[in-house]
């Protein structure tokens, strides 16, 4: 009987080991990423954005992923925005993949439109951000073409240490509106330094949790916020 139980726990602990190392989920990531906004007009700013999105630190190509849009602002703390993305993904885990090697045969490409709102506000030295965003998802694989919807919503909150330190965390959630409901949710801490009132860095850690898996990802982003107004005043 023990021979039974032994075995059996060997077979479990092997389908486990395998699985991991077949969807990379027991290897460290890495999201490296730039964010930009730019203030056109009183009430109108472009979002820029690129993330290279790796199963280890710095190779195995995962996912890359550009979106931009056009902010609205309603006000200092209320953003309404349109945009669209484009994503590339390699789904497989493979140790033989180089740096940079995206666009392989397996791919699945995603032309995606979404609706964003996002709301400010303070309390004390804590800032708290809501965002909600609505997403049109254009699918396509080697086998099918299909759309998918979803939801999401992101608490964020924002601690000023000094003038140039501050700590951000932010946890989000992922709900598709169609099966299966859940989709996954991300919790994120990091550490940030303000160059500049306009230039910005990010280091920390996401976990990214699906049904049955989580992902262990380093994030390093580069945030650049600034008037485009005032520098094109300057410059006449």
């Amino acid at each position: 009987m023990k021979k039974k139980i032994v075995s059996l726990f060997l077979l479990l602990l092997s389908v486990f080991v395998s699985n991991a190392q077949e969807t990379g989920e027991d290897e460290f990531g890495a999201w490296y990423m730039y964010f930009g906004t730019f203030k056109v007009a009183d009430k109108l700013s472009i979002h820029t954005e690129a993330q290279f999105r790796f199963y280890e630190i710095a190779s195995n190509f995962n996912q890359l992923l550009l979106r931009t849009g056009l902010n609205y602002h309603l006000s200092d703390n209320a953003i309404v925005t349109l945009g669209y993305g484009f994503i590339d993904t390699d789904p497989t885990f493979t140790d033989d993949q180089l740096l940079g090697a995206p666009f392989l045969e397996n791919n699945i490409d995603e032309h995606r439109i979404f609706q964003q709102f996002i709301l400010k506000n303070t309390v004390g030295k804590f800032k708290f951000e809501h965002r909600y965003r609505l997403e049109q998802r254009f699918i396509s694989t080697s086998l099918d073409n299909f759309t998918d919807h979803r939801a999401r919503y992101r608490l964020q909150l924002t601690y000023p240490i000094n003038d140039r330190w501050f700590l951000n965390a932010y946890d989000e959630l992922f709900i598709n509106l169609q099966e299966p409901i859940f989709g996954q949710n991300r919790l994120y801490g990091a550490v940030g330094y303000n160059f500049s009132k306009e230039i910005s860095v990010q280091f920390g850690y996401l976990k990214n949790h699906f049904t049955g898996s989580n992902f262990d990802r380093l994030q390093l982003a580069l945030f650049i916020n600034t008037d485009l107004r005032k520098k094109k005043t300057e410059n006449n």
